[in-house]
């Protein structure tokens, strides 16, 4: 059986994508070198559901999902907000860029995208749905004593139109994303 590590997720435009490569530029400097691998801008992606490997079978019943999913709910926005980070700032592991806007209508496309994608045989997933995009993640847990978590972040809004069903190849230079379904939501 063929399979595809996967994911579904929301693109990004360029100048939020440029906002957030802006902020962990001057983050960067803050962090001991090599401390911390910062997501390539190419990479950069609201992730909705991750669901790695993946059989080839499932992406049509999956992809049929999505479709009638979108077709439920209107596009919406949201902006960026503030650097955060998981689990804590003492222990930091992953640091992100928060969102504002229309929270509610993406917490609900990711309820409904969930049910569907246990319905296919997925667990649940045991962590509430915190909307953020992911700039960088710690390694070996060093300690980022200088981060400055109050670092400016331009409120930079955008429209969410479609959801995305994307493979991730794995390199040794990093992932490679492809985007395999574009599911479009209602225009209001």
């Amino acid at each position: 059986m063929e399979m595809v590590r996967t994911f579904i997720a929301i693109t990004l435009p360029m100048e939020v994508k440029s906002e957030m490569a802006a902020v962990s530029s001057e983050l960067s400097q803050q962090c001991p070198p090599r401390s911390v691998r910062w997501v390539k801008t190419a990479q950069m992606h609201l992730t909705l559901r991750f669901l790695g490997d993946t059989a080839v079978s499932t992406l049509r019943q999956l992809t049929s999902d999505l479709d009638r999913i979108a077709s439920w709910h209107n596009s919406f926005g949201l902006k960026l907000n503030s650097l955060g980070c998981f689990p804590n700032k003492k222990r930091t592991r992953v640091i992100w860029i928060g969102l504002g806007g229309e929270l509610d209508a993406a917490q609900k496309l990711q309820a409904e995208i969930e049910t569907a994608v246990v319905a296919h045989g997925w667990q649940v997933e045991n962590r509430p749905f915190q909307p953020h995009l992911t700039i960088g993640r710690v390694k070996n847990s060093v300690a980022l004593n200088n981060l400055k978590w109050d670092t400016a972040v331009k409120q930079v809004e955008f429209e969410v139109t479609a959801v995305h069903l994307v493979e991730s190849q794995l390199q040794p230079s990093g992932a490679i994303y492809t985007i395999r379904h574009t599911s479009q939501l209602l225009n209001p």
